[in-house]
Parts: C-alpha cells; structure tokens; sequence
C-alpha cells in the first residue's frame, strides 16, 4: 500500500522504506494464468468468511509460542513486541489481532515495466533493505513468489543508480531481531538532505 501511495502523490512523500519487500506484486504474463489467479483470490476470501470462527484465545505464554512456530526467523524477543500491537488481551487470554483476508493476495498486481515506471516516479527518495537470510533470497522463496527475481534484476538493470539498495546479515525480521542492523543505514537515509515534500 505504501509504494502506491507514494506513486499516486508523490509530492506527499518525502521517502519510502522497503524491509523485506520489492513493493509490488506481479500480474502472471500468461492470460489463463491471470484468470486463474484472480478466481484463486475470489474463491479463498469466500472461503474464509464461510469458515469464520471466534477467534481463540492463549495465555501470554501459549501465543507466543504459537507466533514463534509460526515464525522460524522470529526471536522470542521480537515476537513479544510483535503480540503487543498483534493481539488483544481479553478475560479469557491474548487473541491474535489478525484478519486472514489479509493474505489472500488481493492487492494491485502490475507488469516489470510498470513497477519501474512507478519507482521512477520516486527515485532518489527508496531505500530497500533485504536480509541475507530473509524471504527475498532465492533458495528461500515459494514458487508463488517467483516475481521477486524479475523484479530485483529490472531494478538492477534500469534504476539502479536512482535506488538505495541495502543487503544486510540476519533473517526476514533482522528489524525485531537485531534493530543495530539496520538502525543506522535507516537513520542516514532519513537524515540525508534530498527531501521533496513533506507529508
């Protein structure tokens, strides 16, 4: 949501920061793909407001046990100050703050070449963190995530020079994991002078 905002009013913007993410998911080429994809999307939300459950509740302990299997790259430590915004306390226990729908994929799909072209429209003002370790390494991705490599290698090949691109050791939350990681590039990066605008 962030990078399409920034694309829609880029005067607004002054930078954007992407951990862990290209900010973009793309369209498959093959029309038959496309459809399918999109009846996919459909027919799981319907499934998922068929299923609709009252949401369980844990004790602390048991969410955060459940978050860390969840979340092999997570630390205990990183988990915890995930449930303080991720759940809700209730009589009965934490209840994870969390709507499935979310993942579904539903969101604006486009081409390599429009992904581009929407980064142009704010480069010099992008930063883009990935983790040695994290979800955007090769070995590391699912079969569904294979636009990560076309759309890594168009921004290499074309904006390059326009983006700042940071590789850095530790796993897809080096953020919550290890925050001295990627504190200072992101304070430079917020600090240096070549704002625009001002949201």
């Amino acid at each position: 949501i962030s990078p399409q905002f920034c694309f829609l009013y880029p005067e607004m913007v002054d930078k954007l920061i992407l951990l862990e993410s290209l900010g973009f998911l793309l369209d498959p080429e093959d029309p038959e793909a496309w459809v399918k994809s999109k009846r996919r999307v459909i027919d799981r939300l319907l499934s998922l407001e068929a299923k609709q459950q009252t949401p369980k509740a844990r004790s602390p302990e048991a969410a955060l046990q459940r978050l860390l299997e969840a979340n092999s790259h997570l630390t205990a430590e990183g988990g915890a100050i995930l449930l303080q915004r991720g759940a809700t306390e209730t009589p009965a226990g934490l209840v994870y703050n969390r709507d499935m729908r979310a993942r579904t994929q539903s969101r604006e799909f486009f081409t390599v070449e429009q992904c581009v072209k929407l980064l142009q429209k704010i480069q010099d003002r992008v930063l883009i963190i990935i983790s040695q370790d994290g979800l955007l390494v090769p070995h590391n991705l699912p079969r569904r995530n294979h636009f990560v490599k076309a759309l890594q290698e168009a921004f290499e090949s074309t904006i390059k020079e326009h983006i700042q691109l940071a590789e850095v050791p530790g796993s897809h939350f080096v953020h919550l994991n290890e925050p001295e990681v990627v504190s200072g590039i992101i304070s430079n990066f917020l600090t240096a002078q070549n704002t625009r605008a001002r949201l």
